[in-house]
């Protein structure tokens, strides 16, 4: 800031007041942020199943004749029938099954904010002795 009289001779300013300055300002901001995150799944199952079967059929039939005659004839008759059967069966189903996974993720962040503000200004007042005027520029 500066005060200061003209003291020019050809001049008529007879007070003069003139001020100069500036600003200088600066902000500056900072964000971070962070994480990670993970999971884990797993899932199995086992199915077994055991069948069994067993089967057995016997089967016998006859038929036997015989015949003595008193002169001494003989006669002799036979049918026989003889039917087995025998079955057995066994199943085993086995089975399995599983699913497994993972995940796994991470993160960051920065966010920054820089910001300037540079101003100046400049001002200026006259007095003018016999006329009362205030001029500004």
């Amino acid at each position: 800031m500066s005060d200061y009289e003209t003291g020019d001779p050809g001049s008529d300013i007879d007070y003069g007041h003139v001020e100069t300055g500036e600003q200088h300002d600066a902000l500056d901001q900072l964000h971070q942020a962070s994480g990670s995150e993970a999971d884990y799944n797993n899932q199995f199952a086992v199915y077994e199943q055991d069948h069994s079967a067993a089967e057995n059929t016997s089967f016998d039939q006859g038929h036997a004749v015989e015949y003595d005659n008193p002169a001494g004839a003989h006669y002799e008759e036979q049918d026989y029938t003889s039917y087995d059967h025998s079955a057995a069966e066994t199943d085993h189903v086995f089975a399995a099954e599983g699913s497994e996974s993972s995940h796994q993720a991470e993160f960051s962040e920065l966010d920054a904010l820089r910001e300037r503000l540079d101003s100046s200004f400049a001002s200026g007042t006259e007095y003018h002795g016999g006329e009362a005027e205030i001029a500004a520029k």
